[in-house]
């Protein structure tokens, strides 16, 4: 099997053949068709958030299954699937409460890589999934079977973007229509965050991106304005733009400290920060509790949109049926996985909303 091997962290991947594990009980191997690629995968490759190496990342993926191991219900070999990092027992605390993403039982694949290279080495299964790879083995809770006249390459893109930043809009914040909302960061998640923003009803949907290009697909998405977050007096754009009062909700897709803090400035009150971009471990954000207790303002955090993958996905592709939510516009280039390194380098430039590896 075909794969892109991180060695050192920010270095170039390394393609190679690598060995994938049978499928054990509870787990489901997947021939892949596409892969997208997510800023986490580049954040873990530039070392933000340590880790083992070697490793293969990727974790925004679809393909075909191909074999099951026993005990599998969830899906058979020839279904089409969405595969994502998401692995959940279904009655821990968290699951038991709907909250999946947080799931804190152990899986047999949490301390056995399927991956193995060619002197026997483990390799690292990045991302509970390993998906720059033409296969991957993972827990059946992973996987959601979709129709199979959906596009894969566009499927792919369910796996995180969309969780991630429609899911943060309609899970995590479960904003209200007419909301005033503000996205910060006008990539993948961001415009999945604008996507989920249209659905729910909001009144004003106000996109801040660096990036001039990205303010106009923006646009193209359903954001009725803009602001280049650049411009000295971008928060005060906001406000004034939000009739004088601030946003009810303002999403940070980024994982940058000074978007973070600059966003608790264009808050109404009683508005919230969503923090849905994760910056490298160690990064600090600051801000005067004092003056956002009197506001009574809230900051939450949002991990992978709070969602439920049998859930979610399935309604999501409802919308994609019904011309309600747009995938193939997301995609900005298809790669082959030996010139994935050249993708990743489009990401880093932020040229991208999404670029997939296609197998």
């Amino acid at each position: 099997m075909k794969a892109a091997v991180c060695r050192s962290f920010g270095q170039p991947l390394e393609i190679e053949e690598l060995t994938i594990a049978e499928p054990g009980p509870g787990e489901i191997k997947v021939r892949l068709a596409a892969c997208a690629i997510c800023h986490s995968d580049v954040t873990l490759a530039e070392g933000g958030w340590g880790g083992e190496l070697p490793a293969v990342y990727g974790h925004e993926a679809s393909g075909i299954v191909e074999s099951i191991g026993a005990g599998v219900s969830k899906a058979k070999p020839g279904d089409h699937v969405v595969v994502t990092l998401v692995r959940s027992c279904g009655s821990c605390h968290y699951c038991s409460h709907d909250i999946e993403t947080q799931c804190d039982a152990s899986f047999h694949l949490d301390a056995n890589s399927p991956l193995s290279g060619s002197g026997d080495e483990a390799v690292s299964q990045g991302l509970n999934t390993g998906a720059f790879a033409e296969q991957v083995v993972v827990e059946q809770s992973q996987v959601c079977v979709i129709p199979k006249d959906i596009p894969l390459d566009s499927a792919s893109i369910l796996a995180c973007g969309v969780l991630t930043g429609f899911g943060a809009v309609t899970n995590t914040a479960a904003i209200k229509p007419g909301s005033q909302v503000a996205v910060m960061g006008c990539g993948g998640v961001g415009i999945n965050s604008i996507q989920g923003a249209v659905h729910c009803e909001a009144s004003r949907i106000i996109a801040l991106d660096l990036l001039d290009e990205k303010l106009e697909l923006a646009r193209q998405f359903g954001a009725t304005h803009t602001v280049n977050s650049t411009d000295q007096n971008a928060a005060q754009q906001v406000i004034d733009l939000s009739e004088g009062r601030g946003v009810d909700y303002l999403f940070v897709t980024v994982g940058a400290k000074s978007a973070i803090e600059q966003s608790l400035g264009m808050l109404a009150k009683g508005g919230t920060a969503v923090i849905v971009g994760m910056p490298a471990s160690g990064v600090m954000a600051q801000y005067d509790p004092g003056e956002f207790a009197a506001a009574g303002q809230s900051i939450i955090g949002s991990k992978m949109g709070s969602a439920s993958v049998s859930r979610d996905i399935p309604e999501l592709v409802k919308l994609y049926q019904a011309g309600s939510l747009k995938l193939d516009e997301l995609i900005s280039g298809r790669y082959a996985l030996d010139d994935i390194n050249d993708a990743i380098a489009s990401v880093q430039r932020g040229e991208a909303l999404r670029n997939v590896v296609i197998f």
